[in-house]
């Protein structure tokens, strides 16, 4: 009995082991720290692996889930070009090699015409968002990650039906794992009834063939707002109230959206067809191939990663942003923990004089995700780099503010699972007028925040040093 629970010890390690080290898509960091965890945990490390340690996106209706280029080619789009490269050089030189390599992720072209409005905080974002809702005469698509039913997701499901009541065609898509308490409430029922077609991302109906065909934690994180194919809402922003009821002792929960016009919308809009076509919705997801209007106006381009697209795409493109950067860059976000290409960049930028500056919530919602950021503290303080711990609340708002001029802000956090395992969505915007609203919103945030210093990095004790370190160097497989 011994030598059979040893020969089967042996077989399970050596076999996860083994196709760890045939995996050619895999980083090294990430291939040494699964390793290190078959080691220490053989048992527990083999069933998490089995469970997340790959990347499967599972079928849909029998076929192939679809990028959004080959969603969109598939669905004869003009609006996504192929060989988009060129238009980047519209912008300004020193950012077109930036602008260039975001273009590639889903082929869709860096355009100008675009005006945008910063809401002045969540509140104003959805009182302006209802009423463009309210005077919406065709078409309203949304789609977040997390919609609850407190004050904000009821405001905004009445505003779909009565949109709906009024022959406006609404679309509303949720997560299946973030916003699994609203497809069981009352609520949902609610819109579904007033005639709002309603589809789940992702669905989790059945965790057991989810867990054995995909992975669970393969989420849609994307927040997209569209109305009318004239206006779209992009940023941080959740369905939900401030006070955030799922976790109220870290709110409020602190955001930031983008009020957008131009050719965004239409791009933006693909990335929404393509995942209601890949969802569980019944009713036909809405046009891909809408008419761009370039009046005049700044260059953006929008972003749609996720595990079916490019991998490595964010940090490659925060890499291309910081590396051509020449005075500064501010970066706001609630989860950090960085690759190496994002970290290298971030202490490369700071080494060659370019202030950078880092803003994160001093209290986080997960516990790892606060002791992996702080493992880095120190090389980023040593290069150089600026942190500060928003102190307030929860600082939700992903932005990153170049030189005064080039901004990106979405839904994308600064940490592996959205680098990884979540569909995102982000704008990639030139202008200095809103560069500098939203910069000056990230300044607000650092004088409600305690700065960083290298003292008291030094004088952290032992014990916790040991364990944020611990959890940095596991980083890759949490």
């Amino acid at each position: 009995m011994t030598w059979l629970l040893l020969t089967l010890h042996i077989f399970l390690i050596t076999g996860f082991s083994l196709r760890i080290l045939l995996r050619s898509d895999m980083r090294p960091d990430v291939r040494l720290a699964w390793l290190m965890v078959i080691v220490l945990l053989p048992y527990i490390s083999c069933l998490l692996y089995f469970l997340f340690g790959e990347v499967a996106l599972g079928r849909v209706s029998g076929k192939k889930r679809l990028n959004v280029r080959d969603f969109c080619k598939a669905h004869g789009s003009s609006v996504a070009a192929h060989n988009a490269g060129p238009a980047a050089l519209q912008v300004c030189e020193q950012w077109q090699p930036a602008f260039r390599y975001a273009s590639t992720i889903n082929g869709f072209q860096v355009l100008g015409g675009h005006s945008a409005q910063l809401m002045h905080d969540g509140t104003h974002a959805r009182a302006q968002m209802l009423a463009d809702m309210d005077a919406a005469q065709h078409e309203i698509n949304v789609l977040y990650y997390i919609w609850l039913d407190d004050q904000t997701g009821t405001n905004l499901a009445h505003a779909l039906i009565r949109a709906a009541r009024r022959g406006v065609t609404c679309r509303a898509m949720v997560d299946g794992l973030g916003s699994r308490a609203l497809i069981q409430s009352g609520l949902w029922q609610e819109m579904k009834q007033g005639g709002v077609h309603l589809a789940v991302a992702l669905p989790i109906n059945h965790p057991i063939k989810v867990m054995l065909t995909s992975r669970i934690d393969l989420r849609n994180h994307r927040k997209i707002t569209l109305i009318d194919g004239q206006i779209t809402y992009i940023g941080s922003q959740n369905c939900a109230d401030e006070a955030f009821r799922v976790k109220p002792r870290f709110a409020p929960w602190v955001d930031i959206m983008l009020r957008m016009q131009g050719p965004v919308v239409a791009q933006m809009q693909q990335a929404f067809a393509s995942d209601w076509a890949q969802s569980d919705a019944r009713f036909a997801p809405p046009s891909i191939d809408a008419a761009i209007a370039q009046n005049s106006g700044f260059h953006a381009v929008v972003i749609a990663e996720g595990p079916n697209e490019r991998a490595r795409s964010t940090p490659q493109l925060v890499a291309s942003l910081l590396a051509s950067a020449r005075r500064e860059a501010v970066i706001s976000t609630p989860y950090f923990v960085p690759d190496t290409t994002v970290l290298d960049a971030l202490c490369t930028a700071a080494w060659r004089g370019v202030q950078v500056t880092l803003i994160l919530p001093e209290r986080n919602d997960s516990w790892i995700v606060g002791a992996v950021s702080r493992s880095h503290y120190w090389r980023l303080l040593n290069a150089g780099v600026h942190i500060y711990e928003y102190r307030p609340g929860l600082l939700h708002a992903k932005t990153l503010c170049l030189d005064g001029e080039v901004s990106l802000i979405g839904s994308t956090n600064l940490d592996l699972r959205s680098f990884d395992l979540n569909f995102e969505n982000n704008v990639l915007l030139q202008d200095a007028a809103t560069t500098q609203a939203i910069r000056e919103r990230q300044q607000s945030y650092i004088k409600e925040s305690q700065a960083v210093t290298l003292a008291q990095v030094r004088a952290t004790p032992w014990w916790e040093r040991i364990w944020d370190n611990l959890l940095g160097a596991l980083s890759p497989v949490l």
